[in-house]
């Protein structure tokens, strides 16, 4: 049973390098480099006559297109998430509503959101003042006031 030239193998096994580093270091480079390598050895089982030369160039051009390649698309189509703000921890509390621990002067004051203490931003108001995170600049939070007729809404 002939499988072909063996240098067809070198790139298969280089291609399940690749794919056990990817497995290992997640980050989708290794992948498109494993498939490259397939690609040069299915190439090398058609064309066994292919230079070494042809062969590390078919590799290298494959392995940056794919690269470059899946980039553009990721840019273009963001993997979408059931939890957006999962590693936003600020961007959770917009929309919510607290009372301020501590005054808000010269537009910084503090709120208490469970066992955190927060820097807000917002208009000066009295301490105990309720007011909703509108947003979050790192970590610090935008409130504004919120009013007796808001609040029952």
């Amino acid at each position: 049973m002939d499988f072909g030239p063996i240098e067809c193998w070198y790139w298969w096994v280089a291609a399940l390098a690749f794919l056990a580093i990817e497995v290992f270091m997640p980050g989708t480079f290794f992948l498109w480099m494993g498939v490259a390598s397939g690609v040069v050895g299915v190439t090398l089982l058609i064309d066994p006559g292919l230079s070494l030369d042809n062969q590390l160039l078919i590799f290298a051009v494959l392995s940056v297109a794919a690269v470059v390649g899946w980039r553009v698309y990721l840019r273009k189509n963001p993997p979408q998430s059931d939890e957006p703000t999962l590693n936003r921890r600020g961007a959770q509390y917009i929309g919510r509503t607290f009372a301020l621990s501590e005054a808000i002067d010269n537009g910084v004051g503090k709120i208490q959101v469970d066992d955190t203490t927060w820097k807000v931003k917002g208009p000066d108001l009295p301490e105990a003042a309720k007011v909703r995170v509108t947003a979050a600049e790192g970590t610090l939070l935008v409130v504004e006031p919120v009013t007796a007729a808001a609040e029952q809404a």
